[in-house]
């Protein structure tokens, strides 16, 4: 089965506000996003189905610099509203893409001046004056003037697709170690792709402490989840959901995997069951050889 790749995208205009208030607005970007995703694929005039998504929230651009944005991996396809039946999606065209844009936009601004009215919102330095209300209705104002980057991608070619992809892009964080080039005179040289001009790859070289500036931007607060479910893959009914689903698929999906957190073994393919979770600090001392306990014999020459 085909998986589309959906991006939703903040405006720059927003970056600042989102760095000062980063556990309420990256939790309401998972939230509006996935909302505009599941309430457009229910509409008739659609999908008209109840669809499963992943959504990965990434923080960065190619230069390191601060770009909010989620990526949404869901089947091709979803459940009827009376879940008796599977509707398949086009394999070449999933959701309109400016329809997700004006959707997202709304639900977003709205979550954010419910926010605000809340008085949840931080502002510091060059943006305290938008605590005022009458400053932050003009800020506010001014999100509609543009429309809003939502951007669908081709579908992958299947679930193992899907899960080789999550394997190398869900748990990166701003950058890898293979694109740093060198470290030389306290400055940073690292491998980049400017998207603005064909995603030419180029070199960028920054002071230490400037690349160091720009990865801790990226930084999440302590329990914030940046990888989450909704719609039939919730956790509180993923397992119900994705059963039923396979048995309206038939075969060969009935045995085939839909997407999930499941991984699949490199050497047979089988679905890997999680037997521990580990924490770095479990790890390190896991692998630290045990110090003896007893003391040690005194020497012949003593």
């Amino acid at each position: 089965m085909p998986y589309f790749h959906v991006v939703f995208t903040l405006p720059h205009e927003l970056s600042a506000l989102v760095l000062q208030n980063k556990r309420l607005l990256y939790d309401l970007l998972f939230r509006a996003s996935a909302a505009t995703m599941l309430e457009v694929a229910r509409d008739p005039k659609h999908l008209g189905a109840d669809i499963g998504l992943l959504s990965v929230l990434h923080s960065w651009g190619q230069n390191l610099q601060h770009h909010p944005h989620i990526h949404c991996i869901v089947h091709a396809g979803g459940l009827t509203k009376d879940r008796s039946g599977w509707i398949a999606a086009s394999p070449r065209f999933f959701l309109p893409v400016r329809v997700l844009s004006r959707v997202f936009r709304g639900k977003f601004a709205a979550g954010l001046k419910q926010i605000f009215d809340q008085d949840k919102l931080q502002f510091h330095g060059s943006l305290i004056s938008l605590a005022q209300p009458d400053c932050f209705r003009r800020f506010f104002h001014q999100l509609f003037r543009q429309d809003w980057v939502v951007y669908a991608k081709p579908p992958f070619g299947g679930a193992e697709h899907v899960l080789h992809y999550l394997a190398r892009y869900t748990h990166r964080v701003a950058i890898s170690n293979h694109r740093l080039v060198a470290f030389h005179d306290d400055r940073v040289c690292f491998r980049w792709k400017d998207y603005a001009h064909g995603g030419k790859q180029k070199l960028m070289t920054l002071p230490a402490d400037e690349f160091l500036r720009r990865f801790l931007l990226h930084v999440l607060p302590k329990g914030l989840v940046r990888i989450r479910h909704f719609g039939l893959f919730a956790n509180r009914r993923r397992t119900a959901m994705l059963t039923l689903c396979r048995s309206l698929l038939g075969p060969p999906f009935a045995l085939a995997p839909l997407l999930s957190t499941q991984q699949l073994c490199p050497l047979c393919s089988g679905a890997m069951v999680l037997v521990e979770r580990l924490t770095a600090y479990q790890l390190d001392l896991r692998s630290t050889p045990a110090r003896c306990s007893q003391p040690s014999r005194p020497s012949d020459s003593s």
